[in-house]
């Protein structure tokens, strides 16, 4: 069942405690997977804000006592949303089980001053991954449709282009006209578009912040603004450097990641790497989420230009170091050099055509459907 999403089993042993939130980038499965949930639970209620019959009713508080769990959906469009929801949760929170979903303004109110602090749990939800699919799609099939199409839930299973193409388009626009005008009080738009296509380009270099504010006309602040509303409002991530312990490191600018594989130009290589940052990305979430880690995906550089893709960190502790390559076997020299400096717990090649996954001199060299074979959830 697609809405029975690898968050499935967690949130469902974190609601027999505290309330549950669950975020993400829009039209990445919430509401689906809540209504999978619900449907588990034998008996509940949903709510959507959106809808003025369930707005009506959710204010009055319109349930049964026997109702298990309770969802609602973008309640925190509710001014009031916060005070609301934890008078329920302490006087019936003991009675229903109570799950909150929304897309990236659940995550920006989250962050402001919490009043709600140990009342529930946060999940965030990612799209599908080689490490997470539907039964009925092999994981062949699947590296074909998250190069391609990407892996939100309507067009990886739709698997159509056109579709994808149309389906991304509206997406972002909802995402520009709904949350960042509303949230972010940006007017300049255009400029913005303008930026995003500019970060479709450099997928996997780094980002001065001067030279995109050269190229759209607008101050650096501008600039660095805006990219900070486009990570918030889920369409993109940034990956920061590495430069504990190592020699001849210097403050090098991040890297930009989209949370959409297909919004990466259509370059192979460039979106192989993304599907790489955003597959890691949704593990190390899954595991702070979870787990209570303290996790980090960065890269490394030095100033002999020395480059590493991916550093793992968690609680501070760098774990693994991931080079990316689409075709080249040969493991990068910089990988050897960073491997016997920093003696992390792994070392990793993942190449995305590879005939035979080998290992030397203690880095292991494999394509991605191995690598992310393991069941983490």
């Amino acid at each position: 069942m697609v809405g029975m999403r690898y968050l499935t089993p967690s949130i469902q042993q974190d609601l027999e405690h505290k309330m549950v939130f669950v975020g993400g980038p829009r039209q990445v499965g919430k509401t689906t997977l809540a209504k999978a949930l619900l449907a588990a639970a034998g008996s509940g209620r949903y709510f959507n804000w959106d809808y003025d019959d369930d707005r009506r009713a959710l204010l009055n508080k319109q349930w049964r006592d026997s109702d298990r769990l309770l969802v609602f959906d973008e309640l925190h469009k509710y001014p009031q949303w916060k005070s609301w929801i934890k008078g329920l949760y302490d006087v019936q929170g003991q009675q229903h089980q109570i799950l909150v979903t929304g897309s990236a303004r659940l995550n920006v109110y989250r962050q402001g001053g919490d009043s709600l602090l140990g009342r529930y749990h946060y999940w965030r939800l990612h799209p599908f991954t080689l490490d997470e699919l539907p039964p009925d799609i092999s994981a062949d099939d699947a590296f074909s449709r998250l190069m391609s199409v990407g892996g939100f839930p309507e067009p990886f299973l739709a698997n159509n282009p056109r579709h994808s193409r149309r389906w991304r388009r509206e997406r972002f626009d909802r995402v520009l006209q709904e949350d960042i005008r509303d949230l972010e009080h940006i007017r300049n738009i255009q400029g913005l578009r303008l930026l995003v296509d500019l970060l479709r380009t450099r997928v996997g270099g780094m980002i001065t912040v001067s030279n995109l504010a050269q190229d759209i006309h607008v101050a650096p602040q501008t600039i660095s603004a805006w990219l900070e509303s486009l990570e918030r409002m889920y369409l993109v991530f940034r990956v920061l450097p590495y430069t504990r312990s190592i020699p001849r490191a210097i403050q090098k600018p991040p890297k930009i990641y989209f949370f959409d594989n297909a919004d990466v130009e259509e370059d192979k290589g460039a979106r192989f790497e993304n599907l790489i940052a955003t597959t890691l990305l949704k593990r190390l979430h899954y595991l702070e989420d979870r787990e209570g880690y303290r996790c980090e995906l960065r890269y490394i550089r030095d100033k002999d230009g020395r480059e590493v893709d991916f550093a793992i960190l968690q609680d501070g502790k760098l774990k693994e170091l991931i080079e990316v390559k689409y075709r080249d076997e040969q493991i990068s020299t910089a990988l050897k050099y960073y491997a016997k400096r920093l003696q992390p717990e792994r070392c990793t090649q993942i190449v995305a055509h590879l005939d035979h996954p080998y290992d030397q001199d203690g880095i292991r060299v494999t394509d991605p459907l191995e690598y992310f074979s393991s069941n983490l959830w």
